[in-house]
């Protein structure tokens, strides 16, 4: 894989997990919103909302990494198997 398509890939990772952060931020934001008789609770701006925008590109970005070594060890194998199936082929015909 280049070098561009790993930082795309790692700027997508970032940017879904944003997404996914707010995503699950928004679930039930009324209700954490606004307490029953009482004013606004700022602290879901200024403290939940960073957290999870935080937690969700942490988490896509992790989970990039994760994917993306696992396909460097999938090319690495089908590498050496393709390798060693023609070394065994050419030993074969001679």
């Amino acid at each position: 894989m280049g070098q561009r398509t790993q930082a795309a890939g790692g700027c997508l990772a970032m940017a879904l997990g944003w997404g996914a952060g707010l995503a699950v931020w928004s679930v039930g934001l009324r209700g954490r919103w606004w307490r029953f008789e009482q004013s606004p609770d700022w602290s879901v701006l200024y403290a939940e909302l960073p957290l999870a925008l935080l937690g969700g590109t942490a988490g896509g970005l992790a989970l990039w990494a994760v994917l993306s070594r696992l396909g460097v060890r999938v090319r690495r194998r089908l590498k050496s198997r393709t390798e060693s199936r023609a070394e065994s082929r050419l030993k074969a015909s001679r």
